[in-house]
């Protein structure tokens, strides 16, 4: 095992160097900054315990081959119960007006890994997860993700391909935001009108539901009529919206009859035209953890 000393701080370095990379494959892989951080800690143990690390001919892709089976590793060993709260942390997401995707809103979309697309991402299977992440997110080549994996290159790129078109769907286009927005629109105006099927017609029949409170996070899998319910319920308390880009992903900010920002709602929606997963972040400590643009933070707009 590799010591103190000149060789061992050099190794340190030459580790953190690579960290920040490494911290953000695993963040997209397990959605969890601490199990991330967990992760690239587990591949510091491993390369100093490397009897002759000086053998190792790829420093960065050895790194991340470690990295990546040990978060495959975590993701099946992964039980989250329905309801249960698993940790504290909120990815670092990014809120932008909507009106009609500004063009500022393309520049989010771009590299989008917040919460909404999380919840893609969990329906994944953990090999697709990996080929997804290492190949469209940090462009590892398919023959280096197939030996991480212990499969082909050929097996490596249906992988990927297969968690491409789940996760991005109609995100990629103009006009495919513009179908995402639309069914959002109407799955609110179907919630504010009391129309029950109409809800039911908007919904995947499992929806994927994460909600960021001060308690912490929960996540579930909700059935539509259960969802349909949830949004019956919650639009009642709303006084005013305002339609937002929640890291890409069409949704709203909230507003109470006091003028106090309740929170933030997005979705993620298919190909279909359902939604298939949903994000709330709520809470006056958690709304005040996020950097809000003004417009949010200012009070509710005016009818």
């Amino acid at each position: 095992m590799t010591g103190p000393g000149p060789e061992g701080e050099a190794l340190a370095r030459l580790f953190e160097g690579e960290r920040g990379r490494l911290t953000a494959v695993a963040h997209r892989m397990l959605g969890s900054r601490a199990d991330a951080e967990d992760a690239v800690q587990e591949a510091w143990l491993r390369l100093a315990r490397q009897g002759d690390p000086h053998g190792i001919d790829n420093l960065a892709a050895w790194l991340t081959t470690v990295v990546g089976r040990v978060c495959v590793d975590m993701l099946r060993a992964r039980k989250i119960r329905p309801e249960e709260p698993y940790g504290e942390y909120i990815p670092e997401i990014e809120v932008v007006d909507d009106p009609a995707a500004a063009p500022e809103a393309d520049a989010v979309l771009a590299d989008s890994v917040g919460v909404a697309l999380l919840v893609v991402l969990d329906t994944l299977g953990p090999a697709e997860r990996l080929a997804f992440v290492l190949h469209d997110m940090f462009a590892v080549p398919f023959d280096e993700v197939g030996q991480i994996l212990g499969r082909s290159t050929d097996a490596a790129k249906m992988l990927a391909s297969r968690a491409r078109r789940k996760v991005r769907g109609s995100h990629d286009t103009a006009e495919g935001r513009g179908r995402r927005r639309a069914v959002v629109d109407a799955f609110l105006t179907a919630a504010r009108a009391g129309d029950f099927a109409g809800l039911l017609e908007l919904l995947d029949p499992e929806v994927e539901w994460r909600s960021y409170s001060d308690r912490g996070l929960t996540a579930a899998r909700v059935a539509a009529d259960e969802m349909a319910v949830r949004a019956q319920r919650g639009v009642r308390a709303v006084a005013a919206y305002r339609p937002v880009l929640v890291d890409g992903d069409p949704g709203f900010a909230v507003w109470g009859p006091q003028g106090r920002l309740l929170g933030l709602v997005a979705f993620a929606v298919s190909d279909a035209g359902r939604i298939t997963g949903a994000v709330t972040v709520r809470g006056p400590a958690r709304l005040a953890a996020l950097d809000l643009p003004p417009e949010l933070t200012g009070g509710a707009p005016t009818p």
